[in-house]
């Protein structure tokens, strides 16, 4: 298990990369107030200002609370058919993040968890393992070949996802891993490549997976009707 006092090499890396996004390239729009705390409703009066898809509340009734998030403290449960789990601190769970164009997530993974190929769809990633050796990788477009970019990573390694890019994590160590991803929006979004082409809803007619996959009919059916978790 992870103790709390890794965390703070956690959050000096996560305002590096805030630093870092800002003066690169920030997706979501530049923000033109101090903040825009999000308020999670649409019962709103003259106070109440929409930015970024989100209503936003009277800076002058913003409180601590509304930046703070103490959910990435405790280990996620893995306990399921990926062995890893994803917890995320993005614009939902940190009202204050609205318009700021940044979030975090945890990763846990038990011995031989994967995090299974996906995209965000929204931003670029950057993780650095706080515990464990993970197998890491992205995909690039058509464009450029579709080369693979892997590498082994050890506690304290850092690696870069591309925008939008299928990227993906696999513990191939012999304990549990732990890794704290910081991503250039403030709801990067997450698209699971199997569960999207194989678990739509509703589902995609089989004939287009057949061609596409250049598999037989019937196995494209038979992985239509697997359950395919979602670990975030």
């Amino acid at each position: 298990m992870m103790k709390g006092a890794h965390f703070p090499a956690a959050a000096a890396f996560a305002l590096l990369a805030l630093g870092t996004f800002h003066l690169v390239y920030a997706f979501d729009p530049s923000p033109l107030q101090d903040f825009c705390v999000a308020l999670n409703t649409t019962n709103t009066d003259i106070s109440a200002v929409f930015v970024n898809g989100r209503f936003c509340k009277d800076p002058k009734m913003a409180t601590p609370e509304d930046f703070f998030f103490s959910g990435l403290r405790m280990p996620g449960n893995t306990s399921n058919p990926l062995g890893s789990i994803v917890t995320q601190a993005n614009v939902e769970q940190i009202a204050g993040l609205n318009t700021l164009g940044i979030s975090l997530a945890r990763i846990d993974y038990a011995p031989g968890g994967l995090n299974p190929p996906h995209i965000h769809p929204r931003a670029t990633e950057v993780l650095m393992v706080m515990e464990g050796t993970l197998y890491v990788g992205f995909v690039t477009s058509n464009d450029n070949d579709n080369r693979l970019f892997s590498k082994v990573l050890y506690k304290g390694d850092v690696f870069v996802f591309p925008f939008a890019q299928i990227h993906f994590q696999l513990n191939i160590g012999k304990v549990k891993a732990v890794a704290v991803s910081s991503l250039s929006s403030q709801f990067p979004g997450v698209i699971t490549i199997a569960n999207a082409v194989f678990g739509s809803n509703p589902p995609i007619n089989p004939d287009v997976l057949t061609k596409a996959f250049q598999l037989d009919n019937n196995v494209v059916q038979y992985l239509q009707k697997q359950f395919w978790y979602d670990n975030n």
